[in-house]
This record gives C-alpha cells, structure tokens and sequence, in this order.
C-alpha cells in the first residue's frame, strides 16, 4: 500500500532522516473512485469505490448521512464485513461499498468513514440515486368533453412505475411555458378559457438520468356544428378491393359538434374525432356513408352523404389465344376471369357489336387476310383497362431440332422436334419412306405430335434414313425432313507443335449422326513421361488401342508425351450407345512419315520415274551391245558371278555409272568346271545370261 507522508524536512533532511533513522509523519486520507453522485437502475450491482493511503489496516465503517453504520470491516481481517439488516445484500470490497440488487429506498447518501489508532479520521460521501423505468404512461383529459365556454381543462398523467425528475409538455410540438393560459403541476397540464385554437396534439415527455418517455393525447375543442366537410383520403374515384382509405367529417360550431359515421343506416364504431379507418376494404363496403353531427349543448344535428366505390380488379392481365376449330375455323380467345365487376371484352377488328366476360370466344373463317394480321381484344374494367392481342400464322420456315441422348438403361434415343411459329400449334404427321409414323415400339410421339422419338435406331440400320414432319393448321402446312444417320466421322486433321511432343486431333460431324461419344484411338509406343525419364518406354504396337473416350459435343482433342523419335498413327472413332461406326482416316506423327501433300506428289511422280529409269536402262544395254563387238570375250571371273545376285541401290540411280567401264582382270578358267562344282562355291545358281548382263555392265 503506497503512503503519502507529510515531511517537515528539505530534501536533503528527506535522504538524511531515512539515513539516522528520523520520523517521518504520515495522514490517513480517502479518495473517491466513483463519481460523488451515482445514478442506477433498480436491480442494479452498484460499488461505491474508493481508495486510501496514509496508514496500513485502517478500520472501514459506512454510514447514512444521519450516522446510521450499515457496514464495517477491518482491513487485514478475514472476517467478513458487519451489515445492516436493511440493505439487503451488501458487502465491503477493499473498502468499497458494494450493494447488490438496489432497491428505489438504497437512494440516500452514504459516508464513508477510515480510522486508524492515533490517525485523525478520514472521510468522504456519495449520493446514490435509484430510479425505475417508466412504465404503462398515460394522460387523461378531465373533462372528457372539453368545449369553448368551459373554465379550463385538465391533462393529468399517471404511470405504473417510474419517477421523473423532468416533466415537459408541449402543443404540437412546441413547448409550453408555464404561464397564460397554462399551467403546470407536479403530474397535471391545465388550460384554461380554451378555445377551438387549443385543438390539437399534446406532448408529455418524462425523464429521469436513467430513461425518458414520450407520449401524445389528441384533444378536440368542439364548437359548432357548422356545414361539414367530407374527405377521403388517398382522393381516388373509385378504391380497389385491399385498399386502405380515410373518411374525414369536420365541421365548425360552438359548442364543437361530435362527428358519428353511419353506412346505410348502421351506425359505424371504430370511430375518432370525425375520422373513419377503412382497411383492407371488400366490394360490399361500397356505398353512402353519413356523417353525423350533433351538438350536444344545443341539441343541433347536421348530416352528409358520401358515396365510396370499390371495385375488384380482374386476376392478372388479359391473355388472348387462337386455336382452331372442327370444321377448319379460327376460334380467337380473350380470358380476363375474376373482378367485381367483370371485365368487359370485345374483338372489334373481327366483330364491332359482339362482346362478353370473363372468357370471351369469337369464331372468324380462317381467310389468307388473317394470317400475320393482329387482332386485339379490348378490356374495360372501371379501375384499370388493358388489352392483349394475337396474330394467327401458317405454319412456315420449319426448322428440324435434332438430339441423341442415353436413357437410364444406356440406351440410344434420337429425339427430332419439328418447330415452326404456326399460331395456332400446327398438327404434324411424321412419316417415312411414305409410311406414317404413329406411337408405339421404337417409336414414341409427343402429345403435341411435334417431338418424335426414336429408341435405339442403330441396332437396326432399316431405322436410319429420312424422316418428314408435315405441319398443318387451319392457315397452311409445311413439310421438312431429316436424314438421321449413323454414327459418322465427315473429316478429321491432325497437327503437332514444333518439339513432336504433342498432337491436337480435330473432327467434324454431320448434324443429324447419332454420336453419343467418341473413342481416340493411336498405334505406336504408348505414352510416357518425356525422353529423359528413367523410365523405360514401351515397345511399339501395330494395333489401334483406344487411348481416350469423349463426349459427343467434342470436336478435338490433344495428347502429349509423345517421343518425337517414334512414330503414331492416330484416329477417332464415332460412338453410338454400344455401337461403333467407321473410323475416320489414320493421321500418321513421328520421323518419316510424310505429309499429305508430299505423298500425293510422291504418288504423281512415280510413275514419271519408272518410265524415265526404263529409258536409263535401255540406253545402257544398247551402249554395251556396240562395245561388246570390239572387245574379246573371256570366261567371266567368280568376282563378277558374285555381282550378278547384288542389287543396285534404286534410291541412288546416278550411282550406276559414276563409276565408268572398269577392267575384269586376267580370265578365271575354273570358271569351266562342272555345273554341279561350281553350284557349290558360288552363293546362288546364276544362268548364263544373267552373267552375260552382269559381265556388260
């Protein structure tokens, strides 16, 4: 606990004191923690908190201001505090009083009090202050009927709970004084001489330093009556079935007149001050309504009529439609349903003097003038009028909808919807190979006829070919057909970056295949991490092997790890459930494989070069012939018997006769043996001839 001493001394009598052992005088004192006056709510926790210093183990005791002890307790003491039987829970916390649930009686002022043995007493004092929160305000007006001519009037406020330290009134916002012609008391507002100018809103605001509290009266000065005047509110000609409306009665007089309202003849509660509340109003409200003036002092009546339309709006908007009837007609629709009153409908373009409600039809001949043209239907209702209109039209420009799909089980289903802007709904035929087509089997019909559906066709190839729908309605028909076919690849590339690693494979369709995936398909070694791997790659394989499965929207795909020094064959195959089409062409990627291009050009020049090789030779064989007639023929050495079963290298012909005319060297004699020997000793069986050309060349 620091000490707070009072020394006599200099600062060097300070340090030299401490020194020697001199005495050092010290004074008990208080400090306040919590502000000296404390507001709290019933039920509140509140401390009253302070500190000391001075001394150590000073004696606490709390008191009321008229010295009556509710607490004490000896620092250093473990016993608990001594408290007074009055204050409920209490308790002392270092000193602080702590009071634990306050009552509106814990208001008082409360001292606190130290001492300690040869200590002069510290002290220091708090005000608390308990309030409640209001509850349940309220003001009465006495009298009751408050009229010019009267001494004064009264608004006096009660409440269930709360005290207020503030008490504010004011007229229509504006805060009354104390003064002419009012006066305010502790709970009570008096007017006096009031007159029609004291009509008005009247505000109590009460406040305390815990809560506040606002409330209004309304108070009438009657006078009169004089000539009323009716009012709704909002100002509408005739009201909507739901709405909200305000009927206003006012009227001058002296004394003022009390309004009544009256709805054939019954007279209305719920009633203020000459204004009638009508919410969520029904058509049988719609009526006179009288309001009823009456002066009670002078026993005068007045009363006014006034009359409130209200209406049921149909349900939604109008909606019209054509269709088309037995005999070959147009039926024109025109449905607005509901309202209170119904709606009044009519086609004037088709007939002036026809209408109806409710649901309005009108059958016209279905003439070429009506196709494309817009025929409106009129709707009058007193809230809202509104119109809807139609165009009938020939079935025209059908456009075909082709669609596969697999079914739960897996199973193909071609779906082809026949559409076109026929107004009304076209009735379509479907057909094949001049057969029609009714549902059943593989076969299944919309409602509407225009969506046909076909189960499984490619199991049977006989349900493939051209399918027409043939559109009719009472202005026209129209025919389009369909070519389903199986599933087909109609052309495919292949290309590969700059490196060889990788391909992308792109393929079209044609739009009615059935396709319902598609398979890539690849020879060559399969597909590894790139070269440098560790890993070893796979042999080559000259079997297409589907190397990934794709969904029938794809139009291309891409495959990597490829080894640039290997060769691949790739190509996609069409898909239709479980059965699969023919395969688009083989793409060759890898060395030595050529381009489309350079082999069609390969395949030109061919034959170019068969015929240009046969004239080469020919002109050899004649040049040898002339020089076979001046040289002198010897048996032909084994060297050249050997020559004769050596190819010549086509891909290299300027090879042939680089080399020029050599000699054959001194003649071989063995040359003559027996068949039978020599067959042993030379590779293959030569003729004489083919040693003869040899020999030549």
């Amino acid at each position: 606990m620091p000490l707070h001493c009072t020394l006599k001394r200099t600062c060097w009598g300070i340090l030299l004191t401490f020194l020697i052992g001199g005495v050092v005088d010290c004074v008990l004192q208080i400090s306040r923690i919590s502000p000296s006056v404390v507001n709290a709510t019933v039920g509140d926790n509140v401390t009253l908190a302070v500190s000391y210093s001075g001394v150590s183990n000073p004696k606490v005791e709390w008191m009321t201001v008229g010295e009556e002890v509710i607490a004490t307790w000896q620092f250093g003491s473990s016993a608990k505090p001594e408290t007074s039987p009055n204050f409920g829970a209490l308790d002392i916390d270092n000193g602080s009083l702590v009071f634990h649930n306050v009552q509106l009686n814990y208001s008082d002022a409360y001292v606190v009090r130290m001492s300690k043995v040869g200590q002069t007493p510290a002290t220091t004092s708090f005000t608390l202050s308990v309030f409640d929160i209001f509850k349940n305000v309220s003001i009465t007006a006495v009298p009751k009927i408050i009229a010019e001519g009267i001494k004064n009037f009264s608004l006096q406020y009660s409440t269930t709970q709360g005290e207020a330290t503030s008490v504010e009134w004011f007229f229509n916002d504006k805060k009354i004084k104390n003064g002419t012609p009012y006066i305010i008391g502790s709970k009570n507002l008096t007017v006096t001489n009031p007159n029609r100018t004291h009509t008005g809103r009247y505000t109590l605001k009460l406040s305390n330093p815990i809560n506040n509290v606002t409330i209004d009266k309304n108070i009438t000065v009657f006078y009169g009556p004089e000539q009323p005047i009716l009012t709704v509110s909002p100002q509408k000609n005739a009201f909507e079935l739901g709405d909200t409306l305000s009927l206003s009665c006012k009227a001058g007089g002296d004394p003022a007149p009390t309004a009544s309202w009256k709805f054939n003849g019954v007279v209305l509660t719920g009633q203020q001050g000459g204004i009638l509340n009508l919410t969520n109003v029904k058509t049988n409200q719609s009526g006179v309504y009288t309001c009823v003036l009456e002066n009670k002092g002078t026993g005068d009546r007045l009363e006014k009529n006034f009359t409130i339309n209200i209406y049921e709006r149909p349900l939604g908007s109008p909606l019209c439609s054509v269709g088309g009837t037995g005999s070959g007609d147009l039926q024109y629709r025109c449905k607005w349903p509901g309202g209170n009153p119904q709606a009044t409908l009519s086609f004037p373009a088709l007939n002036a003097s026809r209408s109806g409600s409710g649901d309005f039809n009108l059958t016209a001949a279905a003439t070429p003038t009506l196709s494309g043209k817009e025929i409106i239907c009129i709707g009058r209702h007193p809230l809202a009028p509104q119109n809807c209109s139609v165009t009938a039209r020939g079935p025209a420009e059908l456009l075909p909808v082709f669609a596969v799909a697999l079914d739960d089980n897996g199973t193909v289903v071609v779906s082809i919807t026949c559409a076109s802007a026929s107004v009304p709904l076209a009735n379509v035929t479907w057909s094949r190979g001049g057969q029609v087509i009714t549902s059943g089997g593989r076969y299944q019909i919309s409602p509407n006829t225009t969506v046909l559906s076909i189960v499984d066709p490619v199991l049977d190839t006989s349900n493939l070919g051209i399918y027409i729908c043939d559109a009719t309605n009472p202005l026209g028909r129209a025919e389009s057909n369909v070519h389903v076919l199986g599933p087909t690849i109609l052309d495919s590339s292949l290309s590969s970056n700059s490196d060889g690693t990788m391909v992308t494979l792109s393929w079209q369709t044609p739009p009615t295949s059935i396709v319902t995936a598609f398979q890539v398909q690849m020879t060559g070694p399969a597909l590894t991490p790139s070269s440098g791997s560790s890993r070893r790659r796979k042999r080559a394989t000259d079997d297409f092997r589907t190397v990934q499965q794709l969904a029938a929207t794809a139009r291309s795909t891409t495959l990597g790890l490829l080894d640039p020094k290997s060769s691949y064959q790739f190509r996609v195959v069409p898909v239709a459930g479980q059965t699969a089409g023919q395969p688009s062409q083989e793409h060759h990627a890898g060395p030595g494989g050529l381009s489309e291009a350079a082999i069609a050009g390969i395949a030109a020049g061919v034959p170019c070069a068969i015929l240009l090789l046969v004239l080469l030779i020919l002109l050899i064989v004649c040049c040898a012939c002339k020089r076979r007639r001046r040289e002198t023929r010897y048996p032909v050495s084994r060297a050249v018997d050997k020559a004769v079963v050596t190819q010549p290298n086509l891909n290299a012909p300027h090879k042939l006769l680089t080399g020029g005319m050599k000699s054959l060297g001194p003649p071989d004699y063995n040359l003559h043996q027996a068949p039978s020997e020599r067959s042993s000793t030379l590779p293959y069986e030569v003729s004489p001839p083919a040693v003869r050309m040899a020999t030549t060349v």
